[in-house]
């Protein structure tokens, strides 16, 4: 089979309809994945689409492959991402989600669980590998049958998160497949919900699906503002990420997110390890270590932090992409709307809900920064700047290489890390007052200059 290398990323597959992904590439995953699936004694995988226009076909192509490879299916038809999720862990063990995410809606990809785990890395090359020489066996047997799912996680999170007293809130979903589940899922928890764009629109005609960028949660900071909702909630395209904004128009990154829900689950799980990526702010640590938990800082990918937190029997883990992962009350997948509930539950104490968000603590920081590389180049350069970080930063500078390198001085940190997505350098600085954040920058460009010289830093394009 002709492939197009670059698809297969880090943490899934993704590409562009139809230039790089087509019904052809995805029904060889199907046939690769359920190779797999067979090595490991697994015969059922579970299968769901986000809303884009691609996905039907797609989906027919991935189950078609799958059941040449002798699976059983489960079609769970549109949803979420943590509704297939939720499928891999309640319904079987294995499932693949059809989804772009928050790219372009052009992209299509898939997620995809194997015997409980996310695979990524080598485990996404081998089906590469495996498709690249047609090394498949087609099996008789398989079959399709279709399951709607989204009743039995409602009624799983309706039963696990109980709010002091009903809340009104604005929820965005920016024509994302959350559209489809949020919304009801909130009205269910005792909420008043005023609903922004939930027709699951493949073309998303209002903005795009990333409630990491700023500029997509404009018309959620308009609606707080024009009603007497206590609080805003976004969703990216599949519904794996959350964005969280105050009455004031506030946008409460998910690091600082990662403090309030530490301090939650830690309270019923103390001494318990909270798995965050190198992209969190400084403050992150000593917030779970004042509520008696542990502090793990490690690799950017949802992917690799899930594995992370099975690793250490972590309760909670975060990204600063807005990946939030519950294992204490939850499955340990990254789920929005989950999410989502979660807070409403925490903030349902205080008559003040957007005051409680405010005074998380905070600090100075750029948005995430990006510098255009050429592919392979991204990771080659980290690997220069770590050798020579060394010389270059004197105690009481701290070095951190687990991904990329990271320094953290008293009074902030600076980053610099190979994106595993696209190939371009990650580039983050954060300081607790504007003036160290100015002098963190600039000592690590410094440092980027002498192994790129002429870096373009601009900001980051998802």
């Amino acid at each position: 089979m002709q492939l197009t290398p670059s698809i297969f990323k880090a943490y899934d597959i993704r590409g562009v309809v139809p230039t790089t992904l087509n019904e052809t590439v995805v029904r060889g995953v199907g046939l690769a994945f359920g190779k797999a699936a067979r090595a490991e004694g697994q015969t059922t995988v579970a299968v769901g689409r986000d809303g884009r226009l691609s996905g039907p076909a797609l989906s027919a192509a991935l189950i078609d492959g799958l059941m040449a490879a002798g699976m059983e299916v489960i079609d769970i038809g549109v949803a979420t991402t943590p509704m297939l999720y939720f499928a891999a862990a309640t319904l079987c063990k294995s499932g693949i989600q059809v989804t772009g995410s928050h790219n372009p809606k052009d992209y299509n990809g898939l997620k995809m669980v194997l015997n409980g785990r996310a695979i990524y890395g080598d485990e996404i090359q081998a089906l590469r590998h495996t498709m690249e020489a047609d090394d498949w066996q087609l099996v008789p047997g398989g079959s399709v049958r279709h399951a709607d799912v989204l009743a039995d996680y409602t009624a799983r999170i309706v039963g696990d998160v109980k709010l002091a007293r009903p809340m009104k809130i604005v929820v965005d979903c920016g024509n994302g497949v959350a559209g489809a589940s949020a919304p009801d899922i909130f009205r269910a928890l005792g909420c008043e919900v005023v609903e922004l764009f939930s027709e699951v629109d493949g073309n998303f005609p209002n903005h795009h699906p990333d409630p990491s960028k700023p500029e997509n949660l404009r018309d959620l900071i308009a609606a707080l503002a024009d009603c007497d909702a206590e609080l805003g909630l976004a969703f990216d395209g599949d519904g794996d990420r959350l964005g969280i904004v105050t009455k004031d128009g506030s946008n409460i990154f998910p690091d600082r997110q990662m403090m309030l829900f530490a301090a939650d689950v830690l309270s019923r799980v103390p001494g318990g390890k909270i798995v965050f990526d190198v992209k969190c702010t400084q403050r992150l640590a000593p917030a779970i270590r004042a509520a008696g938990g542990e502090p793990v800082m490690f690799k950017t990918g949802h992917s690799l932090i899930k594995a992370r937190m099975k690793e250490l029997d972590s309760p909670l883990g975060g990204e600063m992409s807005g990946h939030i992962f519950f294992k204490e009350r939850w499955f340990g997948f990254d789920d929005g709307t989950y999410a989502g509930c979660r807070l409403l539950e925490i903030v349902s104490r205080s008559q003040d809900p957007s005051a409680q968000l405010l005074a998380l603590p905070t600090s100075y920081s750029t948005p995430e920064l990006n510098v255009s590389c050429a592919e392979g180049e991204p990771h080659q350069l980290t690997a220069r700047l770590q050798a020579l970080a060394a010389q270059a930063f004197a105690a009481p500078a701290q070095l951190n290489t687990i991904d990329g390198l990271r320094v953290d001085w008293p009074d902030g940190f600076g980053l610099i890390r190979a994106s595993n997505t696209t190939p371009v350098l990650v580039l983050r600085f954060e300081g607790h007052t504007p003036e160290a954040l100015a002098r963190i920058e600039a000592e690590m460009l410094a440092l980027l200059e002498q192994v790129k010289p002429g870096a373009q830093v601009g900001s980051a394009a998802h």
